[in-house]
């Protein structure tokens, strides 16, 4: 067993015999007793992409912005989804499944960021990045955007990235906010990072979550929007 795993294996045993650290420090992830995957009346087109479903652990995706758990705890989730050759795709709505814990939220906002695919399979350059309040069901969000993802002139799918950070601080008892997983894994498995280290995984730019976290998969997300 390499380091990587190691830790998240250790990792894995203080979550399920502290109840994610008994909520004295942030929490890598969270197996949920309850979820509410938000299904908004209203729509913002037809649905582009859809892969909200299957759900696993709540991995933690966050700014945590206040008191000791700042910068070396900051974290964030991604996953990858293409757009079909010869298609342009104007994204007006992200909907997420996510889930609260270590504390009952609410988040102070979210960072919805659409990246270019990068080399080695994981995000590359920003394509578009909007900081929203998004509606809130329980950690499950609808977020408005509007990012023009253009493959008219494709002959292949493009791929591009998605990633879902919340804004929130840890201490005030909002605690933390985890990107519920899809189990399955859909094109190339979904990536996660921890810039600072603070949770020991070594993952320090984006990586797989079964290196970083021992827990293979993508997350649970659909896109709306409109096709050409």
């Amino acid at each position: 067993m390499n380091k990587t795993m190691l830790l998240a294996a250790t990792a894995v045993l203080a979550l399920t015999a502290g109840g994610a650290l008994a909520g004295s420090h942030p929490g890598l992830f969270v197996k949920p007793t309850s979820l509410s995957p938000i299904h908004p009346t209203h729509t913002s087109g037809s649905t582009l992409y859809d892969q909200n479903s299957n759900f696993g652990y709540g991995i933690v995706s966050q700014n945590f912005t206040s008191g000791s758990f700042g910068t070396v705890y900051n974290a964030a989730a991604a996953d990858d989804f293409a757009v079909p050759a010869g298609k342009t795709w104007v994204v007006k709505e992200v909907d997420v499944t996510g889930v609260y814990f270590n504390g009952s939220g609410p988040a102070n906002s979210e960072i919805v960021t659409f990246y270019a695919k990068g080399k080695g399979g994981h995000p590359g350059k920003v394509v578009k990045s909007f900081t929203d309040n998004c509606t809130d069901s329980a950690g499950s969000f609808d977020c408005d955007t509007r990012a023009k993802l253009d493959n008219s002139a494709g002959t292949k799918k493009k791929t591009y990235w998605i990633s879902v950070v919340v804004n929130m601080p840890f201490v005030t008892g909002q605690g933390e906010w985890g990107w519920v997983q899809n189990t399955n894994i859909h094109g190339t498995e979904a990536n996660w990072e921890n810039p600072g280290n603070g949770f020991g995984t070594g993952c320090t730019t984006w990586a797989p979550n079964s290196q970083c976290l021992g827990l293979a998969g993508d997350y649970a997300f659909e896109l709306k929007g409109k096709q050409s």
